[in-house]
C-alpha cells in the first residue's frame, strides 16, 4: 500500500493505493495520524479510490484510523470505494460507522 498525504483547506486528505492488508501500512498510517494530530489537524478524509483490495485487517486499520482521529475531538470520512469495498462496508455493517462519499470534493465539503 501507498500512503500519499495532503492538506486541503484546513482538511487531510489521505490517498491510499493498493492492496489494504493492515500489518506494517496500519503502523505507518498510525503513525501519521498522531504527527497529524499532534499538529492539531483531527479533519480527515481518506481517498480509497486506488486501492484495489482490502482485507479485514484492512477494515481494522481504518476503524482504527477513525479511532484515533475521533479520540481527537475530529472525524475521519471515506471517498471513492470502489463496489468492492462499499460492500464490504455494508456486510461487516461498517457503514453505518463510516461516513462514506463518492467524490473527494462532496467528502471535503462535508466539514464545512
Amino acid at each position: 500500500m501507498k500512503l500519499k498525504i495532503k492538506e486541503l483547506k484546513g482538511i487531510i486528505l489521505i490517498e491510499l493505493k493498493g492492496n489494504v492488508m493492515g500489518g506494517p501500512d496500519a503502523s505507518s498510517l498510525n503513525e501519521e495520524l498522531h504527527k497529524l494530530i499532534d499538529a492539531g489537524k483531527n479533519k480527515v478524509v481518506v481517498d480509497l479510490g486506488e486501492v484495489k483490495f482490502m482485507n479485514s485487517s484492512g477494515l481494522g486499520m481504518l476503524i482504527g484510523a477513525l479511532t484515533t482521529v475521533r479520540n481527537a475531538g475530529g472525524n475521519l470520512k471515506l471517498a471513492r470505494a470502489s463496489e468492492k469495498i462499499e460492500q464490504l462496508l455494508v456486510v461487516t455493517k461498517l457503514v453505518t460507522v463510516f461516513e462514506h462519499f463518492d467524490a473527494v470534493d462532496e467528502a471535503l465539503a462535508s466539514f464545512k
